[in-house]
């Protein structure tokens, strides 16, 4: 399993609650920038719409500029195949206030590319000092330990 994409700055702005694996819709050129590693899911959304779930703000520029047709447009609308079960329950965790869905990272798994989904809740800043803070603390306790071993 490779991963090819990845949102780096999710855990960062948000609290992660749930995740999900989904399926995404491509066309043969898009599959090739993913491949390598062209690509970015910063800034990019899902949302339920009549019963599919859809990948807004994705940035997938072609592979080859010269051979893709003058339509092309690289921020555009993707869907995302979910069974109905999980359509559901984003459904339901969308509709729910200060929770959004957000893709998390591009891989491939067998010969598909899969998109993991997650459903979380954007973070206040005191959130982001005391995970600052939590890192801090890792990396001298890391450092200290590291000393009194040598």
């Amino acid at each position: 399993m490779t991963t090819y994409i990845k949102n780096k700055k999710a855990s960062l702005k948000y609290e992660i609650l749930d995740k999900f694996e989904a399926g995404v819709k491509l066309l043969g050129f898009e599959l090739k920038s993913i491949k390598e590693n062209k690509g970015s899911l910063e800034g990019s959304h899902i949302s339920v719409r009549g019963g599919e779930v859809v990948l807004f703000n994705s940035d997938i520029p072609p592979y080859q500029s010269n051979n893709t047709p003058e339509t092309y447009d690289p921020k555009r609308n993707r869907i995302l195949l979910l069974s109905k079960k999980e359509i559901g329950v984003l459904t339901q965790k969308e509709d729910q206030r200060g929770l959004t869905i957000i893709p998390l990272s591009m891989y491939n798994k067998g010969n598909k590319i899969k998109v993991e989904i997650a459903v979380v809740r954007g973070k206040k800043k005191y959130d982001h000092r005391e995970d600052i803070k939590k890192k801090d603390m890792k990396r001298d306790s890391d450092r200290e330990l590291k000393e009194k071993l040598k």
